[in-house]
């Protein structure tokens, strides 16, 4: 059996939830990293039914997060929705809310504003998130996606906005394919020791597909090294699930339990220490 490993729901994004807790299941996997616009399709209670039964936990939610909007009824809205996340991660005994803090707004060139208001956001969820019980975990994404998805671009920023909470209530997400270029990645790792809530795993992949969004590849199929950054995550004192969360338009494409295969077997390859 695969020791901690999780499948993020977007690896075999053609499943509904039901089918892929069932193929998680199938494939002798624990755990499981979902997301809401499925959970919603199948319903919040009826996924937690089906995880319980199917005897898996969640490692993760996602996503909340994009609160960057400017003060009004976006903004407001955005704070509303992810209340509305926290009580579905509560329902679902979710690991951790992953935050996706959302980009610059149209027309915008304020990095410095956008980043203070996912601060301002995060201030005034964690009072909610703690009543419930939830983490929120902020996830830095590689400066490719500044712009439009995430104005966090490193885990020293992502620890920076932490810092004012207790760290059961707001965390970090290490995701291999948006941290290993950081040169200073491996200190971060160091000082995230206590804030680690999530640890995801996929390949930087080349040449770089047209759609950058996905472009991430199954572990062994490009430059990262697994093995070193699950190390200094382990080292920093996390010991939860691994997720294996890819966006690739040819996984998509292939049969889900042919993908959770190769997902077993390139995590035992790439991740894991070798056998001996």
């Amino acid at each position: 059996m695969p020791h901690r490993l999780s499948l993020n729901q977007k690896t075999t994004n053609s499943w509904p939830a039901a089918q892929a807790v069932d193929g998680c299941a199938r494939a002798g996997i624990e755990s499981i990293g979902l997301w809401r616009e499925p959970v919603h399709e199948a319903g919040v209670a009826a996924t937690a039914r089906r995880v319980a039964d199917a005897g898996l936990r969640v490692s993760s939610l996602c996503r909340g997060g994009f609160l960057t909007a400017l003060p009004g009824p976006e903004r407001d809205a955005a704070v509303d929705d992810n209340r509305r996340a926290i009580d579905e991660a509560a329902e679902l005994s979710a690991g951790c809310l992953v935050m996706v803090v959302g980009g610059l707004p149209d027309g915008s060139r304020d990095l410095a504003g956008a980043r203070q208001r996912v601060a301002d956001g995060i201030a005034e969820l964690v009072p909610y998130a703690a009543s419930r019980g939830v983490r929120l975990a902020l996830e830095p994404m590689h400066p490719l996606f500044c712009a439009d998805r995430g104005v966090l671009s490193t885990l020293d920023q992502a620890l920076e906005m932490a810092a004012p909470f207790a760290p059961e209530t707001v965390g970090v997400v290490v995701d291999t394919f948006h941290v290993w270029w950081d040169p200073r990645v491996d200190d971060a790792i160091a000082r995230s020791a206590g804030r680690i809530a999530s640890f995801q795993v996929c390949d930087w992949i080349t040449p770089f597909p047209s759609d950058a969004l996905l472009s991430r590849g199954m572990m062994g199929d490009g430059h990262i090294d697994f093995r070193h950054l699950r190390r200094r995550v382990e080292a920093a004192g996390y010991d939860g699930d691994i997720e294996v969360e890819i966006f690739n338009a040819e996984l998509w494409n292939t049969d889900p339990d042919e993908v959770l295969a190769l997902m077993r077997k390139r995590y035992t390859d790439h991740v894991l220490e070798p056998r001996k």
